[in-house]
C-alpha cells in the first residue's frame, strides 16, 4: 500500500525543484540563477534547449536582433576583423541598429587598438544610427 505514495512524492519534489529555480530567478534578477543554468548548459541538450529558448525570446521581442545574430553567427566562429565586417554589411540598417544597440548594451564593443579601427567602429555606429557619413579627399 505504501507504493501509491510513490508518484505523489515524485510530483511534490518536481514542484518543488520548480517553484526553487523560480524564486531563484526572481532573487537580484536571477544572479543566484546564472551559475545554475551556466553547469546545466554544460549538458548537450540542456544548451539547444536553453539557446531555443534564448532565440525565441529575442525573436519575439526584437525581430531585427534575432535575424542580425542569425547573421551574425556565421562568422562567430572565425573572428578576424575582416569576416566581421563582411558580416556585418549584410546586415539591414535596422538590424545593424538593434545589433549595435545590444552589444552596446551588453559592452561587447570594445575600444578599438588603433585610431582607424575606432573611426571605422564610428563611422559604423554613425550609418547605424541614420546619421551623415563623411567623405574623404584624395590626394
Amino acid at each position: 500500500m505504501w507504493w501509491l505514495f510513490i508518484p505523489l512524492v515524485v510530483v511534490g519534489v518536481i514542484l518543488l525543484l520548480f517553484l526553487l529555480l523560480v524564486l531563484l530567478g526572481r532573487y537580484k534578477n536571477g544572479a543566484l540563477l546564472r551559475p545554475v543554468i551556466g553547469r546545466l548548459a554544460r549538458i548537450g541538450f540542456m544548451r539547444r534547449f536553453f539557446t531555443s529558448v534564448s532565440t525565441k525570446a529575442i525573436e519575439r521581442q526584437n525581430p531585427e536582433l534575432a535575424s542580425a545574430i542569425k547573421k551574425m553567427n556565421v562568422v562567430a566562429s572565425n573572428p578576424n576583423p575582416q569576416a566581421a565586417q563582411k558580416a556585418m554589411s549584410r546586415l539591414t540598417p535596422a538590424e545593424r541598429r538593434a545589433y549595435m544597440e545590444a552589444a552596446q548594451e551588453q559592452g561587447g564593443v570594445p575600444d578599438s587598438a588603433n585610431r582607424q579601427m575606432r573611426r571605422q567602429a564610428e563611422r559604423m555606429q554613425q550609418q547605424a544610427r541614420g546619421g551623415p557619413t563623411r567623405k574623404r579627399k584624395r590626394r
